[in-house]
């Protein structure tokens, strides 16, 4: 039986961003999706959920409001882009606290999380569909690209260079297109021509990423979702 799961959000974004990490995972099924507390109220009185995605700051009623009022509410996860309501969710006993913009790493521990809470075990969460690699086409050959190879791309123009472990792939590719590939596998934009591979960052600034021996300057519109992002894997 798939773990049955309810999102909460009033940013649609948000909300399809649940969605597109939760389409990764085998064992788990989006009951549903609503924008408000009220709605919410409505499914979780009338469906069986398992597992409850909740934004705490909404409409009229906040996600911590609405599970005060609940005599036995589901497993909850919060997500928010207020750090400051963590110790009050915990008080609630939730699950995890997610600040977004949710990183899928991030995701996945909390997963991860209430797998060990609810006593379940799910020894191939993620989906069988969802490829731990790309291709890159250079010349008239495609290279196939292990993504935990990856260390950073650069933006050239009209072109990309992806390093690896082991060499340098140029191709004629946007980096934007790149981004989308990537950007639910681990991988962060940091400036309109850098995206980087989350688990080789060794230390960063306000300023650059570094990677070893190499520093990678972060755009000053990039800075705050950086500086979030890296701070929640």
């Amino acid at each position: 039986m798939k773990i049955r799961c309810l999102l909460v959000d009033d940013e649609p974004l948000a909300i399809k961003l649940l969605q597109k990490h939760l389409e990764q995972l085998d064992f788990f099924e989006i009951v549903g999706t609503c924008n408000n507390a009220i709605k919410a109220l409505e499914i979780l009185n009338t469906q069986d959920i398992d597992l409850l995605f909740l934004d705490i700051r909404m409409p009229k009623i906040s996600g911590l409001a609405l599970l005060k009022t609940m005599h036995k509410p589901p497993r909850t996860i919060l997500t928010t882009a207020y750090r400051e309501y963590a110790l009050d969710g915990f008080e609630l006993d939730v699950v995890d606290y997610l600040l977004k913009p949710v990183t899928f790493d991030r995701f996945f521990k909390a997963i991860e999380r209430y797998l060990r809470i609810s006593n379940q075990a799910a020894p191939n969460l993620l989906s069988s569909s969802e490829p731990q690699f790309i291709y890159i086409k250079s010349g008239y050959k495609y290279f196939k690209i292990d993504l935990q190879d990856i260390i950073y791309a650069e933006s050239l123009k009209d072109y990309i260079k992806v390093h690896t472990k082991e060499k340098v792939i140029t191709a004629k590719y946007k980096i934007g297109d790149l981004d989308k590939e990537l950007t639910s596998k681990g991988f962060l934009r940091i400036h309109r021509s850098f995206i980087v591979n989350l688990k080789h960052i060794t230390a960063f600034t306000a300023s650059d990423i570094e990677m070893g021996s190499l520093e990678l300057p972060i755009g000053d519109s990039y800075k705050a979702y950086v500086y979030k992002t890296i701070k929640t894997v």
